[in-house]
């Protein structure tokens, strides 16, 4: 692999440079804010009574997420994602993996029959958007749960895995960890990779884009989508002070 730098600096196994801001906002039980190198997401985790209907005296709760491109959240304007059906396919795809992501950090099962809501909001995007919304609903449904245990709105923290997620591709034949927009916009392969504290896959997402790969370099971008949720996870726990 290239020891060369990238464009913005880094060696071809970096990640960017990861600020979380806990309770970002006044109202909502979690919040934080993400920002991952120029992305930059605000994550809300709000937790209210009820669950859907398939989960009704069942005693179990759920975890749901929406997500969100602000206009200027790009180089240029872009509409806001309504269609008269509702939200994109592209949005769709995103909000479910961002749900099912944080479904596999946290046992709902045990929180009784509450929903915990999602919403992650990309205020400026720069690549990896959907991961840093992982990344930052794992801390922000964190602290809502705390909040829930401290005023009684459950009895106790469920038992939960951290977790994060980090994007991986091949540019110019190289692979490279976590990708800013101009690297993702010609990566000839992308990826997504979600993984928890015990080293284990939640989701992974890839595809070659116009071009095969092999399963060498598949090998080698798990390996560096490793080292990087490492790091993420690592730095999970210094943030909320678990050993």
């Amino acid at each position: 692999m290239s020891d060369k730098q990238r464009d913005d600096g880094r060696t071809f196994d970096e990640i960017r440079p990861t600020v979380i801001t806990r309770d970002y906002l006044k109202w909502p039980e979690g919040s934080v804010l993400i920002e991952q190198g120029d992305t930059k997401v605000i994550v809300t985790a709000s937790v209210q009574n009820g669950v859907p209907h398939f989960l009704e005296d069942t005693g179990k709760g759920w975890i749901t997420a929406k997500y969100e491109m602000l206009p200027r959240a790009t180089s240029n304007r872009r509409r806001r994602d309504r269609t008269r059906s509702g939200v994109s396919g592209r949005t769709k795809e995103i909000q479910r993996l961002i749900g099912r992501a944080i479904r596999g950090a946290f046992n709902a099962d045990l929180i009784g029959e509450i929903t915990i809501w999602i919403d992650c909001d990309v205020i400026q995007a720069d690549g990896g958007t959907r991961c840093a919304s992982i990344t930052g609903a794992f801390v922000a449904v964190y602290d809502a749960l705390k909040h829930a245990v401290k005023n009684h709105i459950i009895p106790k923290m469920p038992p939960f895995k951290i977790i994060s997620a980090i994007s991986v591709g091949i540019i110019d034949g190289e692979p490279m960890l976590d990708l800013y927009y101009k690297e993702d916009s010609k990566a000839s392969v992308d990826m997504n990779v979600v993984m928890d504290e015990d080293n284990k896959f939640v989701e992974i997402q890839g595809t070659g884009e116009g071009t095969n790969f092999t399963r060498e370099e598949l090998n080698q971008l798990l390996g560096l989508a490793e080292k990087g949720n490492k790091e993420l996870i690592s730095f999970i726990k210094a943030l909320l002070e678990i050993a």
